[in-house]
């Protein structure tokens, strides 16, 4: 089999072309300026989808006055659109071996956007449920494109091309909570559920467009197949089992405070924001942005290992912090610096490792991320009832024990395979 081409690889001029050949500098510019497009446009893609699994937790204050419940009632609805991600991901993630991405792409693309719609007429919370679960199940493309750009990176690079593609991923995360809680709060949260379909069709057919053509052999697609088959997959593989585990603590930690953070912002007591100004907390999500292109190059150069242990270091300094912040504002602000370094900064190593761990990234992908968001739906399910009961303190215990158990059972992992 080929090898594909690495999407910014250089051309090389050194050797002169054979007389009978015409020379190859025309085509050789064109073709850098496409793949950085390419690139680009798959970053914005990716920024894009995954915007719509968090596109609900900024407006749960919103929905619940709408459909006149208390905000913790609502806050289910944060940890549906996160099941969907990973029902999605069982479903089609593994489908990026053999099936045309192109098409893919577009028809998952079509399917969210049209959900997304169905929510912006939802009558109640059980039908808005039912939309957000089928529009993340279907915003998978993320993953879907995510294996694409590690198969044509060059093995001393793929960790810098990968944390490109996941700083669009929570780009998108950022714009969810701080446009999504702008925009609901000057238009309602109906109105942001609607943009974010026209975004989502527009970005996912443009996509479709320019993704290169198919060049593996063509096998048919068996969707029930591949997901039997993840289970020996993470048999097979101890370091992929260990990326899962790893990801499953820093995300459900991250998950448990970030999805119920709004409800600590816009309660009475202690600091009684307004919607829009709790959004704007989400800046602090830009630190995952900066962070994934320096943890991309430290990957490459002294490797994943180092880089998932910095990782948990930063989520353990945030828990006091974040304990601290329900009375204090600054240390609310720091924590949120310290936990997006640490997540980022695992994601790129861990996902860089689990694409990696065996001969079918795409299956691969999906395991990990479904470990990931099973993590962090759990953790956000929990959160929910903690807040309620016991207030701050009880969403961070639940982020303390996330970061200890995927950290205590990817070492597990470790010793038995030593």
């Amino acid at each position: 089999m080929s090898t594909p081409a690495p999407i910014d690889a250089p051309v090389s001029t050194d050797t002169p072309a054979p007389a009978p050949t015409p020379a190859p500098a025309p085509v050789a510019a064109p073709a850098r300026t496409s793949n950085a497009v390419l690139l680009a446009v798959i970053s914005l893609c990716t920024a894009v989808t995954a915007a719509n699994i968090y596109l609900a937790a900024p407006l749960l204050g919103l929905i619940a006055r709408d459909f006149g419940v208390s905000p913790s009632g609502a806050g289910w609805i944060a940890s549906v659109a996160q099941l969907g991600y990973a029902i999605g991901l069982l479903v089609f993630a593994p489908l990026g071996d053999t099936a045309d991405r192109r098409r893919l792409v577009a028809v998952l693309s079509a399917v969210a956007g049209a959900a997304l719609v169905a929510a912006t007429v939802a009558p109640g919370l059980p039908a808005l449920a039912a939309a957000v679960l089928v529009a993340c199940a279907a915003t998978v493309v993320p993953q879907l494109l995510v294996p694409l750009v590690a198969e044509r990176a060059p093995a001393e690079r793929r960790g810098r091309h990968v944390a490109a593609v996941v700083a669009g991923l929570f780009t998108g995360i950022v714009a969810a909570r701080v446009l999504g809680s702008l925009a609901g709060q000057a238009y309602g949260w109906r109105a942001v559920f609607l943009g974010s379909a026209a975004l989502t069709v527009a970005i996912g057919l443009l996509t479709a467009l320019i993704l290169p053509a198919e060049t593996r052999p063509r096998r048919a697609s068996r969707p029930l197949k591949a997901i039997a088959a993840l289970p020996g997959l993470l048999r097979g593989s101890a370091e992929l089992r260990a990326a899962c585990l790893r990801q499953g603590g820093l995300f459900g930690a991250w998950s448990s405070l970030w999805t119920t953070l709004v409800l600590l912002l816009t309660a009475d007591e202690p600091f009684h924001l307004s919607t829009a100004s709790a959004g704007l907390f989400g800046l602090f999500g830009l630190v995952s942005t900066a962070v994934a292109p320096v943890s991309g190059s430290l990957i490459d150069r002294f490797g994943a290992s180092r880089v998932v242990t910095t990782a948990y270091v930063l989520a353990a300094v945030s828990l006091p912090l974040f304990w601290l912040g329900g009375h204090q504002l600054w240390a609310l602000c720091a924590g949120a610096v310290f936990i997006h370094a640490g997540l980022m900064a695992g994601q790129v190593a861990n996902q860089t490792r689990a694409l990696a761990s065996t001969g079918t990234p795409a299956a691969a992908n999906t395991a990990y991320v479904v470990a990931a968001f099973i993590g962090g739906a759990s953790a956000s399910a929990l959160a929910g009832p903690a807040y309620a009961h016991w207030g701050w303190n009880g969403v961070c215990a639940i982020a303390a024990a996330a970061i200890a158990i995927g950290w205590a059972g990817s070492a597990a992992v470790a010793r038995k395979n030593r």
